[in-house]
């Protein structure tokens, strides 16, 4: 089990050089013994570099620049399905700054809750600009015209679903006041109207949020097939989720699986709520009645964070509301801090029961630091065999970036043009012999590679991948002539011309791995 950890001091800034001993993890309370350590990060990592092609078989020179590998996958999100126009055009100028702020080796997206006006991760900065200015609120279920009862969703769940006499005698009092002059004679009328209104209005709340939350599952699925860094930057008012609590623990759960960081804006920046209302609403029939529903909207506008929080907080993510600098907030919360921390460890007597366990990092030295990390994780609901085991690491070494040195492997690409619109795209591969390790059995040596290797568009998003499997039972004098020529293979790839990211990995019987990455451009 793998915990991603940033450490911050009391300026919010990430902490560096600790070590294994500075910290515990409790696993549902109990202490766990951490069986790995790495500090990663800006400050520690070495930069992927792109290389060359190796020409091809014509002779036709191979061009001299490659493109920039994408290494980190930014989804703007906009819940454009809660926000109102002021909040998205305040978000949309910020969103438009921060873009300028995207390194080459990033790739963005603009996604809507709503799903129109959507933009597929690009580094085009034209088309993502354009995507933003088209940005615009969108009611998929509210009413467009003010109702009387005016019930907000929160006050309407406890009316429809939790049988909140207080809430709906409330809406009762609105419905008499506003609709029959407070004439007693008709409360049974202003009551039945304060029951339809309720089921109404928790229908739409419902279907808003159930929608909402089916597009962030999209979207996650979605980045879980990116290589690199991904983060999802969720730009919301927040909404509630009554009923749909499992739905969006499930998020978090599909999010930590993937080891996809979602981080989080509250879109309202710094607000306050008035309680005579504003002029989006009709001015409440009495002083008592607008009380009462400014108390309801203050624990509305309470339960609409909690998705937000923590999405953050659950998948390692930051949190950033309470302030109307959102050019800062997207830099806080799209920002790779410079050094963070992976720990790993084997949960003790793990139950395969497909339940959650909580998870809590402390650093015991230095004190006095804040620790952002997940929240926990779901255990297996059945044990992994070693080929599942190896299926998953190789498909996890191929979905990332970084590169791996268990093996010597050396990349190299090749193309050849048959016609100005195809080509085929040669993936070579030289691996070192000498560095692999044989079993020995009634005179022969074996042992079994698999090497896959994987194209990627300039953006990251994958085309295909073709797998070799390599069964090895050399005698001693094969043996000896592989240790010294060592071992080459090819895979083809059809293309159309374009630019190109090539990932390859070899994993042999042992577990030893490698992977690099390569870069070509066919003009």
């Amino acid at each position: 089990m793998l915990v991603r950890v940033v450490v911050r001091d009391g300026k919010g800034n990430p902490v560096g050089g600790l070590h294994k001993e500075d910290f515990d993890v409790l696993d549902n309370g109990k202490s766990q013994v951490i069986s790995q350590f790495a500090m990663e990060g800006q400050g520690t990592k070495s930069t992927l570099a792109a290389k060359e092609a190796a020409g091809n078989p014509t002779g036709e020179a191979a061009p001299a620049r490659a493109p920039v590998i994408p290494t980190h996958f930014v989804a703007y999100v906009f819940d454009d399905v809660h926000m109102d126009f002021g909040d998205l055009s305040n978000l949309r100028d910020a969103a438009n700054r921060h873009l300028d702020t995207l390194l080459p080796s990033d790739r963005a997206a603009i996604l809507t809750t709503s799903g129109q006006g959507n933009l597929d991760f690009t580094d085009d900065r034209a088309l993502l600009k354009k995507a933003l200015a088209q940005l615009k609120p969108t009611n998929v279920a509210r009413a467009t015209q003010q109702e009387c009862p005016d019930l907000g969703y929160y006050q309407a769940d406890l009316i429809q679903n939790k049988n909140d006499g207080e809430a709906l005698a409330l809406a009762t009092s609105e419905t008499l006041a506003c609709q029959f002059d407070n004439d007693p004679r008709m409360q049974a009328q202003a009551l039945a109207m304060a029951q339809g209104a309720a089921a109404r209005t928790t229908m739409e709340g419902e279907h808003e949020s159930r929608l909402s939350l089916s597009v962030f599952r999209d979207i996650l699925r979605r980045l879980s097939v990116l290589p690199g860094q991904r983060t999802m930057l969720l730009l919301s008012p927040g909404f509630l989720t009554s009923g749909f609590e499992d739905v969006y623990i499930n998020l978090i759960d599909q999010a930590l699986r993937e080891q996809v960081v979602v981080s989080a804006l509250n879109s309202r920046g710094l607000y306050t709520v008035d309680p005579i209302g504003d002029v989006s609403h009709t001015t409440p029939p009495s002083q008592q009645i607008a009380l009462q529903k400014f108390r309801y909207q203050q624990l509305s506008d309470l339960e609409e964070e909690n998705l937000l929080r923590d999405m953050a907080n659950g998948t390692g993510g930051t949190y950033f509301h309470n302030s109307n600098d959102l050019y800062a907030g997207l830099q806080r919360i799209a920002t790779t801090p410079e050094f963070y921390y992976v720990l790993g460890f084997a949960p003790q007597n793990l139950k395969l029961d497909g339940r959650f366990h909580n998870l809590k990092v402390v650093v015991k030295n230095p004190p006095k630091l804040t620790v952002q990390a997940r929240r926990g994780y779901y255990a297996p609901k059945h044990a992994t065999n070693e080929a599942d085991e190896a299926k998953q690491e190789i498909e996890d070494a191929l979905f990332s970036q970084e590169e791996l040195h268990d093996l010597p492997v050396d990349l190299h690409t090749q193309f050849f043009k048959a016609t100005d619109t195809e080509a085929q795209l040669a993936v070579l591969v030289h691996i070192d012999a000498r560095k692999l390790h044989f079993q020995h059995a009634e005179g022969r040596n074996a042992n079994q590679l698999t090497i896959v290797s994987g194209l990627f568009d300039r953006n990251g998003k994958f085309i295909t991948a073709n797998e070799k499997i390599l069964d090895m039972h050399l005698k001693d004098e094969t043996l000896a002539n592989k240790l010294d020529r060592g071992l080459t293979l090819k895979s083809n790839f059809d293309v159309k011309p374009g630019a190109y990211v090539v990932r390859l990995v070899v994993r042999d019987a042992g577990g030893q791995i490698s992977a690099a990455n390569g870069a070509i451009e066919i003009p």
